[in-house]
Order: C-alpha cells, then structure tokens, then sequence
C-alpha cells in the first residue's frame, strides 16, 4: 500500500482529523498524524513511508511481533501500546484492519459519556 491509498483509507474510518504535529521540530516536519475525538491514533512518516505506528491492545502485541511485516515501533513511543507495521511487507488487509484497531481504541477510549 503505497501512503496515498493509506491517507485515503485513515480518513475513511470516521471523523478523522490529520495534522503535521511535529512540523516544528527537526525532521519532524513529514510527520503525519491522524486523530479521532482529538487523541492520536496512527502516525507516519509521508516522505519515508516505511513504518506505521498504531495502538494495540497489550495482550496481542507478542503474538503480532511474530507476523512478517511488524515490527516495535520507533523509540518514542511505548512498545507496551504501540507496534510498528511495515506497510511494504506486511500484507494490506493487516495494515488496515490494526489501523482500524487502533482507531477504535482510541475512539472509545476517549468518546464523552452522555
């Protein structure tokens, strides 16, 4: 999957916001974040697309770090809730169904109560 076709799809989910957080900071100015109910829920780099880091449940994070094509992520983020996938090697249904993953744990963790 190539980082159009992946903008394209994060922006599918839902109300999603994107932003470029870090274009301040040195060599964070490529820096794609997307968002849902203001929280960040995928990060990736759009001029060196190799790594997509995405929330995970805890629990399924061993098991995943087994599979081609997912790796830790980078070292700013936490490996206890973060992975890190490799869109070139990881098939596209796992890039997109850990990215929908991701973006229902962010969702509903941050969803106001009514």
């Amino acid at each position: 999957m190539n980082i159009e076709d992946f903008r394209e799809y994060c922006l599918s989910l839902g109300v999603v916001e994107e932003k470029l957080p870090f274009a301040k900071m040195p060599g964070g100015d490529s820096v794609l974040a997307f968002y849902v109910n203001g929280h960040t829920f995928c990060y990736c780099d759009i001029d060196d697309f190799r790594s997509v880091i995405v929330k995970c449940q805890t629990e399924r994070i061993p098991e995943l770090m087994e599979t081609n094509g997912i790796c830790p992520p980078d070292n700013h983020f936490n490996s206890k809730y973060w992975i890190g996938i490799n869109p070139y090697t990881a098939p596209d249904d796992l890039l997109t169904d850990l990215t929908k993953n991701s973006y229902e744990i962010v969702k509903s963790k941050y969803t106001k109560k009514r």
